[in-house]
């Protein structure tokens, strides 16, 4: 008898000792799902404020590629503009990247000049890097197709040059390309880059031909 109450007495102490254990993990494990549920409100809430920014930004940058795509019209219309080169495209498919400063074509009026200096290392003809013609415009034509893009087609007559370009501008933005086509030879030339009204641009004009 005395055994078999021992026995007892040692299994209640044990479930007495092990109670507040298991007590203690049941709080643990409901502290970390607190602890998972909260990380992850903060994250969503993060996530939130993110993507409103986001949207804000790229509210932003639409609004500032409008404003730039109406003052590249504007200037094209008003034959007050420069094209600054970010790309140069040869006839044999060799692309260049280069110095927007040195590389572009603008109009002021009835002039006109072109200038490609792909190089950075030698000083070339125009004494930055490559060559520098201007001329005459005559033949200037502005047109809007359907889906709004824009074209700007003229011919340049000068000593050194005389070729026809035509400017394309994609619609809402500044951005533009060009194509060179020498009358004198096939040597047809690709500009890609954004297009400024004339007085915003900071490009270097070297000595034309």
């Amino acid at each position: 008898m005395k055994r078999i109450l021992l026995t007892f007495m040692v299994l209640v102490a044990g479930l007495a000792m092990t109670a507040p254990d298991a007590s203690a993990q049941s709080g643990n494990r409901n502290g970390r799902a607190d602890k998972k549920q909260n990380t992850m409100q903060t994250w969503k809430e993060d996530m939130a404020k993110f993507r409103a920014r986001s949207e804000q930004d790229r509210k932003l940058n639409e609004l500032a590629d409008s404003l730039a795509g109406v003052q590249a019209a504007a200037a094209v219309k008003n034959h007050d503009f420069v094209l600054e080169a970010q790309t140069v495209q040869f006839k044999n498919g060799a692309t260049v990247f280069v110095n927007s400063t040195t590389n572009f074509i603008s109009v002021k009026g009835d002039r006109a000049v072109v200038q490609i200096s792909p190089s950075d290392f030698a000083s070339g003809p125009n004494g930055v890097g490559g060559v520098t013609v201007d001329g005459t415009i005559s033949g200037a034509e502005y047109r809007v197709g359907k889906r709004g893009n824009a074209t700007f087609s003229f011919n340049v007559m000068g000593i050194g040059i005389n070729a026809q370009v035509e400017v394309y501008i994609t619609p809402g933005t500044n951005q533009a390309s060009a194509t060179i086509y020498p009358n004198f030879n096939s040597n047809t030339v690709w500009l890609q880059g954004n297009l400024v009204p004339y007085d915003n641009s900071n490009v270097i004009e070297g000595s034309s031909l």
